[in-house]
């Protein structure tokens, strides 16, 4: 059960890339807790899953499990989450074109990718120097955050400029 929780179904096993498969997976399933539960419930289950996250993690190191082992990608999906909360969590708000969901969808995947894999400042700090479950976990939900305020500002600059949003 841990190693299905850890890997987030399995996304993990991915030969090629399993970061951003975990990313891709996790995706829909943001947006259909969006869509039926709302805001609120998605930022309560990314609440929970991180506390969750970093335990389990924590066990998996302790049983001997490698740091940050690339099979475990739920930090991916709750970074991802994290994401698309900030920007879907505005994205009513903020547009009236008819591609403003896809290009909110593509902008939460790209961003986010973005810095989980730059990890540019305290992501990198939080990476490198934070130990087991934080670790794993911290590096990739401030990554979400500052993927989520960067769409932010890049549909504030695409309303101003193009008026479209």
């Amino acid at each position: 059960m841990q190693k299905l929780f850890l890997t987030f179904f399995g996304a993990g096993y991915s030969k090629i890339a399993p970061g951003t498969v975990g990313s891709i997976v996790a995706m829909p399933i943001g947006l259909l807790i969006l869509y039926y539960l709302g805001l609120n419930s998605l930022v309560s289950i990314i609440l929970v899953g991180s506390i969750i996250a970093i335990l389990e993690i924590n066990k998996f190191e302790k049983n001997g499990g490698a740091h940050d082992d690339k099979t475990i990608v739920i930090d991916e999906a709750l970074g991802i989450w994290l994401t698309m909360a900030f920007t879907f969590g505005i994205y009513p708000y903020i547009y009236k074109g008819p591609y403003g969901f896809y290009i909110a969808l593509i902008l939460s995947f790209a961003s986010f990718r973005l810095f989980d894999i730059w990890k540019p400042s305290t992501i990198g700090k939080i990476d490198k120097e934070a130990k087991g479950g934080l670790g794993v976990v911290g590096d990739d939900l401030l990554a979400g955050i500052a993927a989520g305020m960067l769409n932010l500002v890049i549909f504030k600059i695409l309303a101003l400029v193009i008026g479209y949003f």
